[in-house]
């Protein structure tokens, strides 16, 4: 979290704090100079996002803050992309894993990719939370990459409003059923290439085409494993769902 420091205070002026003082009043002696402070109080911050409605406004004084928005948002891909890395970097509580160990029976079946010391794997969901501000929560539901659990991401989709395809770019294969099945169910996703080893063996364009998406959809570069990266790609499926809401609204 970047820290803020507070702004230098001026001099209260003629009549304020320093008028008030003990000297001023009885006549004793000065001391080591004036008192210092300020003649109201210090004006507070925005929030990082307030929704055109108003529903992030702050509550009259005497009534109880209304509870943040729950907004659903999936973290999907193929096996070994970073969706559990992904979820863990980001929540604010213990993420809930599902992760359990590999073993010889998936040999040649599950193929995490010859960079990867991946030792277990997701068979049922990852999830996660965490506070956008005072107006949104984001609930983070990471998906099983194995086809094979495929039947369970129905279930899983209901009532999300967006989510976030991670990629591989080395393993583009992968990424194609989540990328298929947003497209069907009509689901605002964003592509996030994970950056392994902090590059990437494709340049973004290029990956693009080989998805053969369109440009209405985000393509974005982050790091499973930052924090204000994950944190920045799901802004963007954040801002896509809210754009497809408005629209629907107009509609």
């Amino acid at each position: 979290m970047d820290s803020v420091r507070s702004p230098e205070w001026p001099v209260a002026p003629l009549g304020g704090v320093a008028a008030n003082s003990a000297t001023a009043r009885y006549g004793m002696s000065p001391g080591t100079g004036p008192i210092v402070g300020r003649a109201g109080p210090p004006p507070t911050a925005p929030p990082p996002y307030q929704p055109s409605s108003g529903a992030g406004s702050i509550p009259p004084t005497g009534k109880p803050a209304a509870p943040p928005i729950p907004v659903k948002i999936l973290v999907a891909g193929g096996f070994g992309v970073g969706k559990t890395t992904t979820v863990g970097a980001i929540s604010e509580i213990a993420p809930l894993t599902t992760e359990a160990e590999m073993t010889t029976a998936g040999i040649g079946v599950d193929d995490p990719g010859a960079r990867s010391t991946k030792t277990t794997t997701t068979v049922a969901m990852d999830f996660g939370c965490v506070t956008i501000d005072r107006s949104l929560k984001l609930y983070l539901f990471g998906t099983p990459g194995q086809t094979r659990f495929g039947f369970m991401w129905d279930d899983l989709a209901r009532g999300a409003l967006g989510a976030l395809v991670v990629v591989d770019s080395a393993r583009l294969d992968d990424c194609f059923p989540a990328i298929d099945f947003f497209e069907r169910a009509g689901l605002p996703f964003v592509v996030g290439v994970n950056a392994f080893d902090g590059r990437l063996a494709l340049e973004l364009g290029e990956i693009r085409w080989a998805l053969a998406i369109g440009d209405h959809v985000p393509l974005v570069q982050f790091d499973a494993r930052d924090r204000l990266s994950v944190r920045d790609a799901l802004l963007v499926v954040l801002d896509r769902a809210l754009d497809r809401a408005t629209r629907d609204r107009r509609a």
